[in-house]
């Protein structure tokens, strides 16, 4: 699973650095250089535009993960050029900014937009697998998560708009419960559309999500 990440727009970024004067970048070496968004490559990129825009760069880092405890040493390891620099502009997905802010007093600013968590179905295309609903259900869909699959995000079955096979969203998409019912049918399991099953309960992602688990038997408390 990969962060999958847009940069973006120079206008935005100019805005949220509007008042600070010097900037210290760090780029990923994982999802965002797999995306072409914040790899050693972009990093270098972005300090050039930001030098045109009167910004002054006080050092730079690809960590190779941003989202973990990796950003503690960055920053250790970059104490002088960070407390040199106004602020940080970071060049990861959410996750990684949030992290990186847990080590640092100083302003954290996104570089990039965080579209979805995904997976790379073929050579530089991505696509959406999981939104961590709380619920899963791949069990009795044959392991096509409607939710993503489907635009429109349908529980209970396709919405009698799919036309050849195609969804009346994007004829360039696969109808997702006319894919289940061919991968439940290749699976001898078809009878897994006829049972009768409880509602959806979005009770089970909350917002803000917090996991507990007890340390005897791994209940969630």
């Amino acid at each position: 699973m990969k962060a999958i990440t847009k940069q973006k727009g120079l206008a935005e970024i100019e805005r949220l650095l509007e008042k600070e004067s010097s900037v210290f970048l760090v780029g990923c070496g994982t999802c965002a250089t797999m995306c072409h968004t914040g790899g050693k490559d972009e990093v270098l990129e972005m300090a050039r535009r930001l030098v045109d825009l009167g910004k002054t760069i006080t050092g730079s880092v690809v960590i190779p993960t941003v989202c973990d405890a990796q950003d503690r040493e960055a920053v250790s390891e970059n104490v002088k050029a960070i407390d040199e620099a106004d602020c940080i502009l970071v060049m990861a997905c959410a996750y990684g900014v949030q992290t990186l802010a847990l080590y640092t007093d100083k302003p954290v600013y996104p570089a990039l937009d965080t579209l979805f968590m995904g997976q790379e179905m073929s050579p530089g295309v991505f696509s959406e697998v999981c939104v961590q609903c709380g619920e899963c259900v791949l069990g009795w869909t044959g392991g096509i998560c409607p939710i993503t699959a489907c635009p429109k995000g349908l529980l209970n079955g396709p919405c009698g708009g799919a036309k050849n096979g195609k969804c009346e969203v994007s004829s360039a998409r696969d109808c997702a419960w006319e894919v289940i019912y061919e991968r439940l049918s290749q699976q001898g399991k078809l009878d897994n559309l006829r049972k009768r099953r409880s509602l959806r309960n979005f009770s089970a992602s909350t917002q803000p999500g917090v996991y507990l688990l007890d340390g005897k038997d791994g209940d969630l408390k």
